[in-house]
Parts: structure tokens; C-alpha cells; sequence
């Protein structure tokens, strides 16, 4: 029998989650479709849970993470800043890391 350690890793700042597996789907969602709107449907999450998460972020972040334009005749829109694909990319990073040293870890128990 092989075993498999399952975790799930979040970022907070002052007791309050800034990244999870979530946000980061939300925000790369964001990147990708240019609209808050568009990303929520794209995740099957609604517009208000949307906003809030992003909001969540854009408060708990040293920096902004996004910046939403103001609708008009093409609409409105949003976009990371450089600041949130960096937090993507080091996020990402975290998370490819804990994955490698718990695969290491679990050989322990595997070979027990």
C-alpha cells in the first residue's frame, strides 16, 4: 500500500487569507479574460463572491493586485498588476515546493 500526504496551503496577512489555491485560480482567471465577470463565470463562481475575494486580496496585499476600469461602450474591465503576477508566480512556486518535500516525506512512512 502506497501513502499520499494531502495538503492545501494558504498565505495570510494579519489573520485575514490573502492566497489560496482559489484566489489564485481567480486571479489567473482574471489575466486570462481581461473581466471579473467573465473569470467568475469561467470558474462557475458568482459575481459577488467574485468581487469579495478580490477585493480580500487587494486589501490584505501590500500593493493593489488588480485594477478594474469603469464600464463605458466596451465595457469595464480588469487586470493584474505586475505586483499580482508576481504573487501568482511565488505562490505557484511555494506551492510546487511543499508538494516535492512531502512526496519526500511520505517515503518515510511508505517503506515502514
Amino acid at each position: 500500500m502506497n501513502y499520499k500526504i494531502k495538503s492545501r496551503i494558504w498565505i495570510e496577512a494579519d489573520n485575514t487569507v490573502l492566497l489560496g489555491e482559489g484566489r489564485i485560480r481567480l486571479l489567473k482567471a482574471i489575466e486570462e479574460t481581461g473581466s471579473l465577470s467573465k473569470a467568475a463565470k469561467t470558474l462557475k463562481m458568482s459575481y459577488k463572491k467574485a468581487w469579495h475575494l478580490i477585493d480580500s486580496v487587494n486589501r490584505s496585499a501590500k500593493k493593489p493586485v488588480t485594477i478594474a476600469s469603469i464600464g463605458g461602450k466596451g465595457g469595464g474591465g480588469a487586470k493584474l498588476t505586475p505586483y499580482g503576477k508576481s504573487l501568482i508566480t511565488a505562490f505557484e512556486n511555494i506551492n510546487k515546493k511543499c508538494w516535492r518535500f512531502l512526496d519526500e516525506e511520505v517515503k518515510i512512512i511508505n517503506t515502514l
